[in-house]
Protein backbone atom coordinates (compact mmCIF):
# COMPACT_ATOMS: atom_id res chain seq x y z
CA UNK A 1 0.00 0.00 0.00
CA UNK A 2 1.48 3.51 -0.99
CA UNK A 3 0.18 5.11 2.47
CA UNK A 4 0.98 3.11 6.11
CA UNK A 5 0.44 5.34 9.32
CA UNK A 6 0.52 3.90 13.26
CA UNK A 7 -1.66 4.73 15.71
CA UNK A 8 -3.41 7.21 13.88
CA UNK A 9 -7.07 6.29 14.59
CA UNK A 10 -8.36 9.60 15.72
CA UNK A 11 -7.28 11.02 12.02
CA UNK A 12 -9.48 8.93 10.35
CA UNK A 13 -13.14 9.44 9.97
CA UNK A 14 -14.77 6.10 9.91
CA UNK A 15 -18.52 7.03 10.27
CA UNK A 16 -20.45 6.03 7.12
CA UNK A 17 -17.41 3.74 5.96
CA UNK A 18 -18.60 0.69 4.04
CA UNK A 19 -17.13 -2.89 5.20
CA UNK A 20 -15.51 -4.97 2.39
CA UNK A 21 -14.52 -7.53 4.90
CA UNK A 22 -12.98 -8.42 8.20
CA UNK A 23 -10.68 -10.67 9.32
CA UNK A 24 -8.23 -12.35 12.05
CA UNK A 25 -4.91 -13.67 10.98
CA UNK A 26 -1.61 -14.46 12.68
CA UNK A 27 -2.97 -12.90 16.51
CA UNK A 28 -3.87 -9.32 14.38
CA UNK A 29 -7.53 -8.33 13.32
CA UNK A 30 -8.15 -6.56 9.96
CA UNK A 31 -11.04 -4.58 8.76
CA UNK A 32 -11.22 -3.65 5.26
CA UNK A 33 -13.18 -0.93 4.35
CA UNK A 34 -14.52 1.93 1.46
CA UNK A 35 -15.24 5.18 2.01
CA UNK A 36 -13.32 6.58 4.73
CA UNK A 37 -12.74 10.14 5.63
CA UNK A 38 -8.87 11.16 6.15
CA UNK A 39 -8.85 14.13 8.32
CA UNK A 40 -5.83 17.08 7.32
CA UNK A 41 -4.31 16.21 11.09
CA UNK A 42 -3.22 12.78 9.65
CA UNK A 43 0.18 12.84 9.42
CA UNK A 44 0.01 11.84 5.38
CA UNK A 45 -2.40 14.44 4.38
CA UNK A 46 -0.84 17.40 2.97
CA UNK A 47 -4.01 19.11 2.38
CA UNK A 48 -5.65 21.54 4.76
CA UNK A 49 -9.21 19.49 4.15
CA UNK A 50 -10.58 16.31 4.68
CA UNK A 51 -9.99 13.54 2.33
CA UNK A 52 -11.20 9.90 1.36
CA UNK A 53 -9.96 6.89 0.62
CA UNK A 54 -11.35 3.57 -0.76
CA UNK A 55 -9.18 0.34 -0.24
CA UNK A 56 -8.39 1.61 3.45
CA UNK A 57 -6.97 -0.98 5.64
CA UNK A 58 -7.26 -1.13 9.42
CA UNK A 59 -4.93 -3.47 11.40
CA UNK A 60 -5.15 -4.29 15.16
CA UNK A 61 -1.53 -5.74 15.97
CA UNK A 62 -1.28 -8.47 18.89
CA UNK A 63 -5.74 -8.60 18.69
CA UNK A 64 -7.40 -10.09 21.03
CA UNK A 65 -11.47 -9.79 20.52
CA UNK A 66 -13.11 -9.12 23.84
CA UNK A 67 -16.75 -9.50 22.92
CA UNK A 68 -19.21 -9.98 19.62
CA UNK A 69 -22.52 -8.28 20.65
CA UNK A 70 -25.82 -8.83 18.49
CA UNK A 71 -27.67 -5.18 20.42
CA UNK A 72 -30.52 -6.02 21.61
CA UNK A 73 -33.42 -3.39 20.81
CA UNK A 74 -37.17 -2.50 21.75
CA UNK A 75 -40.33 -2.19 19.77
CA UNK A 76 -42.74 0.07 21.14
CA UNK A 77 -46.75 -0.10 19.97
CA UNK A 78 -48.04 3.31 19.10
CA UNK A 79 -49.74 3.82 22.32
CA UNK A 80 -45.73 3.56 23.66
CA UNK A 81 -46.27 0.53 25.11
CA UNK A 82 -43.56 -2.06 25.06
CA UNK A 83 -44.38 -4.80 22.42
CA UNK A 84 -40.84 -6.74 22.15
CA UNK A 85 -37.77 -6.85 24.02
CA UNK A 86 -34.67 -8.66 22.67
CA UNK A 87 -31.90 -8.81 24.70
CA UNK A 88 -28.00 -8.60 23.82
CA UNK A 89 -26.46 -11.44 21.96
CA UNK A 90 -22.79 -12.24 22.77
CA UNK A 91 -21.46 -13.98 19.69
CA UNK A 92 -18.63 -16.38 19.89
CA UNK A 93 -16.32 -19.43 18.53
CA UNK A 94 -17.11 -19.58 14.69
CA UNK A 95 -20.44 -17.77 14.81
CA UNK A 96 -18.50 -15.09 15.46
CA UNK A 97 -16.08 -15.32 11.72
CA UNK A 98 -19.90 -16.24 9.74
CA UNK A 99 -21.03 -12.80 11.58
CA UNK A 100 -17.81 -11.38 10.27
CA UNK A 101 -18.69 -12.56 6.50
CA UNK A 102 -22.27 -11.73 7.25
CA UNK A 103 -21.59 -7.82 7.90
CA UNK A 104 -19.25 -7.16 4.39
CA UNK A 105 -21.61 -4.08 2.90
CA UNK A 106 -23.31 -3.36 6.52
CA UNK A 107 -21.90 0.63 7.66
CA UNK A 108 -19.35 1.61 10.28
CA UNK A 109 -21.72 3.83 13.19
CA UNK A 110 -18.26 4.50 14.44
CA UNK A 111 -14.40 2.74 15.54
CA UNK A 112 -13.15 4.41 19.02
CA UNK A 113 -10.04 3.84 20.95
CA UNK A 114 -9.76 3.68 24.47
CA UNK A 115 -6.44 2.62 26.40
CA UNK A 116 -6.23 -0.99 24.58
CA UNK A 117 -9.61 -1.39 24.50
CA UNK A 118 -10.98 -0.84 20.04
CA UNK A 119 -14.67 -0.48 19.99
CA UNK A 120 -16.60 -1.09 16.53
CA UNK A 121 -20.34 -0.08 16.19
CA UNK A 122 -21.47 -1.22 12.64
CA UNK A 123 -25.12 -0.48 11.38
CA UNK A 124 -27.12 -3.11 8.98
CA UNK A 125 -30.25 -2.13 8.11
CA UNK A 126 -32.42 -2.96 11.50
CA UNK A 127 -29.72 -3.73 14.16
CA UNK A 128 -26.55 -2.89 15.63
CA UNK A 129 -23.49 -5.35 16.52
CA UNK A 130 -20.78 -3.98 18.74
CA UNK A 131 -17.32 -5.01 18.49
CA UNK A 132 -14.21 -5.05 21.14
CA UNK A 133 -11.12 -5.42 20.65
CA UNK A 134 -7.97 -5.63 23.04
CA UNK A 135 -4.64 -4.70 21.27
CA UNK A 136 -1.21 -3.25 21.35
CA UNK A 137 -1.59 -0.72 18.23
CA UNK A 138 -3.03 0.02 15.16
CA UNK A 139 -1.74 0.70 11.60
CA UNK A 140 -3.52 2.55 9.05
CA UNK A 141 -2.87 1.59 5.22
CA UNK A 142 -4.04 2.88 2.04
CA UNK A 143 -3.09 3.69 -1.59
CA UNK A 144 -4.62 7.09 -3.04
CA UNK A 145 -6.19 9.97 -2.02
CA UNK A 146 -9.71 10.86 -3.31
CA UNK A 147 -11.68 14.45 -2.54
CA UNK A 148 -15.03 14.08 -1.45
CA UNK A 149 -16.57 14.95 -5.09
CA UNK A 150 -14.81 12.10 -6.34
CA UNK A 151 -15.97 9.59 -3.60
CA UNK A 152 -19.96 9.46 -4.28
Amino acid sequence: MAYTVQNELEHFGYNEAVIDGMRVMLENFYLNLQNVLIHPENSMNRDIRDMRTNGFELKIADAKIESFIEEGYKIYDPNGNLSEQVEDKAIEGDDMYKAMEELKGCTIYSIEKKDDIYTISIDTEDHTYLIKVKGASDEEHWDRFLSTAQML
